[in-house]
């Protein structure tokens, strides 16, 4: 029977925020404040609970990966296991040496090189001279900072710096690692090397507390999945369970929206009355947020035409992650006369959307309509009105924690040899 060797029992984590009240650190407004405070009312306090009895077990050797949307308690959850914070009530019992990847470069020193920095860092992080040495030229090539190694930090790049920062703490030799949005730095390449680190470390048989964004992650590196939404806790032994239902509060409108109630300033209402937004499956039914690259999915959009428009053009854009607009399509792109003609009142297009073009990740589908050479009528960066979708990798494709390619969109172009 494994053991266990982390025990959280009611963890909670109080706040005070003050209000009304300006913090002024100067010696005369010290002294003022001490001597006029029996005179002034002070300023209202809120009561801010970042982690709420807050209960689980992880057992020697396991992954858990903990998610939830940012300021949902995640990072305090950690810093109060690693004892940087002490929680207001409850208590964690943690056995054996840990090890945290919490603020990626926190110890290093500006004007100290490379090679000083390792050091003076690794000793922070709670490992010993001997075993710096012993590692220290591993830390170096996972780096890949070697030309600068005795150059002052302060003259790296931020990636240099990430790279430096992540190679020190996870050479480390702890029972229990906690690692929190590792993958938010660097480039892809080097976050594809973190990741592989990361599996080592779970495969090595230490107990790992993973926190991420990246679903693709979650699902290739841990055992179970560990929710949390506003500071409040949902445990499930099924990683694909948790990943699903972080999704589903992350994007409440997976699968389907009801337009005419989410655009808070409907568009030319002379024209068009957007109704319902949603991805459908190949059977038929309103699309699962999470779909294969294999997979065939449809865009269904209903709207009501309340007067005849030759020239309208009504669609879809499609948006990734980081804002960026990658494609959009109405329904003129059909061939010239062949495209479909719109009645007044209710209408719905279908279209198939390319997910097979798209890589692996998570993307927002939004309407937007104009009347053509004339005024937009909707335009996808003035709605949240979307629909969210996560690609994941299809059954001829790597596994979802490797990101094997780059770019929002991944072609397969059919290579013949000529010559």
């Amino acid at each position: 029977m494994a053991q266990c060797v982390i025990e959280a029992r009611e963890l909670s984590k109080r706040y005070r925020i003050h209000h009304g009240r300006a913090r002024q650190d100067g010696l005369r407004h010290v002294m003022t404040s001490w001597l006029t405070r029996p005179f002034v009312r002070g300023g209202a306090t809120e009561d801010l609970w970042a982690i709420r009895d807050i209960s689980f077990d992880v057992q020697a050797g396991e992954v858990l990966g903990v998610i939830g949307r940012n300021g949902s308690g995640k990072t305090t959850l950690l810093k109060v296991l690693s004892r940087i914070t002490p929680p207001t009530s409850g208590q964690a019992k943690l056995t054996g040496r840990v090890g945290s990847l919490l603020e990626v470069g926190t110890g290093f020193h500006p004007d100290l090189t490379g090679r000083e920095n390792i050091y003076l860092n690794g000793s922070i992080l709670g490992m010993r001279k001997r075993e710096i040495i012993a590692r220290f030229d591993e830390i170096v090539a996972f780096s890949e900072i070697e030309r600068f190694l005795d150059t002052p930090v302060k003259r790296y790049s931020s990636g240099m710096y990430v790279r430096l920062a992540f190679a020190i703490a996870a050479h480390l030799q702890p029972e229990i690692l906690l690692i929190d949005e590792v993958l938010a730095v660097g480039d892809v390449a080097f976050q594809k090397k973190c990741l592989g680190k990361m599996r080592d470390v779970a495969r090595g048989g230490r107990t790992v507390l993973f926190v991420s964004h990246n679903m693709a992650a979650v699902r290739s590196l841990c055992d179970r999945a560990m929710v949390l939404q506003a500071g409040q806790a949902s445990h499930y032994d099924d990683v694909e369970q948790g990943v699903r239902a972080y999704l589903a509060a992350a994007a409440p409108h997976a699968g389907q929206v009801w337009l005419a109630e989410q655009t808070a300033d409907p568009p030319d209402t002379d024209v068009i009355r957007p109704v319902r937004l949603a991805l459908m499956d190949a059977a038929g039914h309103v699309a699962d947020p999470i779909v294969r690259r294999d997979e065939r999915v449809s865009v269904e959009l209903d709207f009501e035409l309340k007067r005849a428009c030759d020239d309208l053009t009504i669609g879809v854009a499609v948006y990734d992650t980081a804002g960026t607009y990658l494609f959009h399509s109405y329904q003129t792109d059909g061939p010239e006369g062949g495209w479909p003609r719109l009645a007044v009142g209710m209408n719905r297009l279908v279209a198939e959307l390319p997910v097979a073009l798209l890589n692996e990740g998570d993307y927002r589908v939004v309407v937007q309509a104009a009347i053509h050479k004339n005024r937009w009528l909707l335009r996808a960066e003035d709605t949240e009105a979307a629909v969210a979708i996560t690609v994941a990798g299809g059954s001829d494709d790597s596994p979802l924690w490797e990101p094997a390619r780059r770019g929002p969109i991944v072609p397969r172009l059919d290579w013949q040899r000529v010559t």
